[in-house]
């Protein structure tokens, strides 16, 4: 049940003051009175209240004074100001104060007076939950949240607390399913930032002729289907952080343009002449080699550079099997809440499976194979049978997914990604992040592969279960 809005009304007028006070209390608020601004204060220090009505005009401390002092010490309250006829320039400058509004006695009739109260309310219920979803984001990635007791995860953890707060680009490297996007979180929520906007573009997702009006927006009419004004991310994350995920995805020609934007911290939209700055701190993630893409003439120098001021380089999950069991208890909390389950923990030969598997698709990984386990678990602790059979199959744990002495790169190549679809439920996003290539490149290969199919009778070389994941993607 909804709790019923405190509000207290200030007025040296009884006959205002009371009338105010039966107005709202029929609309269902808790009502306090106060005759003066040192009542109202006295009053303030011993309840909570949602909102203030206050007259400017009053004996001693007047109501400007006490706009100010209730700000200074309860900053989520609302103050309403009520003024008489013919002092409307008081109300305008205790609006500029911070009042939220103003009501004009006297020619305020009950239902204006109602609106006014319900909209401060409902302004004032949307100030405190962003509030409180700041509060849980910033709780959710501070370090005491962030999993990781392996030397080289303290070592990253020490490198975030150190540069949170530095307006200094950031580029984290890493494998797919790392966590590369929690240490982008997490630098922006343990900085000053925290309370501004954290923007990401996933620089893999967009095809080329989109990632322009993404990152710097357009004008109406700019281009065909531009029929609004749109602003781009780097707009959208003014005061906050831009993370740029897989950032080698994006196009060498936009690239100078990026390369501009952090150097002077301006730009214009697509058809614009209007110069906008901004204060952005770019987070800029990638699975690949830069360096060797700078060499390959895939991305520019100057830009590697200016993204690789601090650089944190994400280890595998391979290489920290220590944070296994921390990580595992913390996926299967999250699904059975999620579930309606009530899983306890798991069993010593599961998590010796788990040790002994070498994880390819790192934490991203694991986190699937420990939702699944938890969905179709019917006992109280997590079994290996309840984890993919690929887990436990092959030397060390480990599904050679039909590789074998003579196979060719192509035939290797095919069955790697048709055995990452079928990991990934046939999504192609997750899939090319995993492999380390763009969607575009992915669904080029798919359709390689159904034209192959196509136009062979007989295929031996794609089982069955390949058959049905490329029916599936291409369908």
């Amino acid at each position: 049940m909804a709790t019923r809005k405190h509000i207290l009304v200030v007025d040296d007028d009884s006959y205002v003051r009371e009338s105010t006070e039966e107005i709202l209390r029929r609309k269902g608020y808790d009502v306090d009175t106060a005759s003066d601004g040192k009542g109202a204060l006295a009053k303030l220090g011993e309840a909570d209240y949602d909102l203030i009505l206050s007259d400017i005009k009053m004996p001693g401390m007047d109501g400007i004074e006490l706009l100010e002092t209730a700000h200074g010490k309860y900053p989520d309250v609302h103050i309403i100001m009520m003024t008489a006829f013919g002092s409307v320039d008081n109300a305008v400058e205790a609006m500029q104060k911070g009042a939220y509004d103003y009501i004009q006695k006297g020619s305020a009739d009950p239902s204006e007076i109602e609106l006014i109260v319900e909209r401060a309310l409902e302004s004032q219920g949307h100030k405190r939950e962003i509030k409180r979803l700041h509060s849980e984001l910033q709780d959710k990635y501070s370090f005491s949240n962030m999993i990781g007791k392996a030397h080289n995860m303290e070592q990253v953890f020490d490198l975030i607390d150190t540069v949170a707060d530095s307006r200094a680009t950031v580029l984290v490297t890493g494998e797919s399913g790392t966590g590369k996007e929690l240490v982008a979180r997490a630098l922006h929520y343990n900085s000053a930032r925290r309370t501004a906007p954290f923007i990401r573009l996933n620089c893999a997702a967009l095809p080329k002729d989109l990632m322009e009006s993404e990152l710097f927006g357009h004008e109406k009419g700019a281009f065909t289907g531009a029929i609004k004004q749109t602003r781009g991310r780097f707009e959208m994350a003014d005061g906050g952080t831009l993370l740029l995920d897989e950032v080698s995805e994006i196009d060498p020609a936009l690239q100078a343009k990026l390369l501009r934007v952090l150097q002077e911290r301006e730009f214009e939209r697509i058809g614009s002449t209007q110069t906008i700055k901004v204060d952005v701190r770019i987070v800029a993630t990638t699975n690949r080699d830069l360096q060797k893409e700078v060499e390959a003439g895939n991305f520019r120098e100057d830009l590697y550079y200016r993204l690789n001021v601090i650089e944190m380089g994400l280890p595998p999950l391979r290489e920290r099997k220590e944070d296994i069991p921390a990580l595992v208890q913390n996926f299967v909390a999250k699904y059975n809440d999620e579930n309606g389950k009530s899983i306890t923990g798991v069993a010593d030969d599961t998590l010796e499976t788990l040790m002994q598997y070498d994880w390819p698709g790192n934490i991203r990984e694991l986190e699937n194979y420990t939702e699944r386990a938890v969905v179709v678990a019917q006992g109280d602790a997590l079994t290996p049978n309840d984890y993919p059979q690929r887990l436990t199959s092959g030397p060390q744990g480990r599904d050679d997914g039909g590789i074998h002495v003579g196979m060719t790169v192509h035939e290797m190549e095919r069955r790697l990604i048709m055995k990452t679809l079928e990991s990934c439920k046939g999504n192609r996003t997750e899939a090319a992040s995993m492999l380390g290539i763009s969607t575009r490149t992915l669904r080029n290969k798919l359709h390689e592969y159904g034209a192959m199919k196509a136009f062979k009778e007989s295929d031996e070389s794609l089982d069955h279960q390949e058959e049905k994941v490329l029916a599936a993607v291409m369908a």
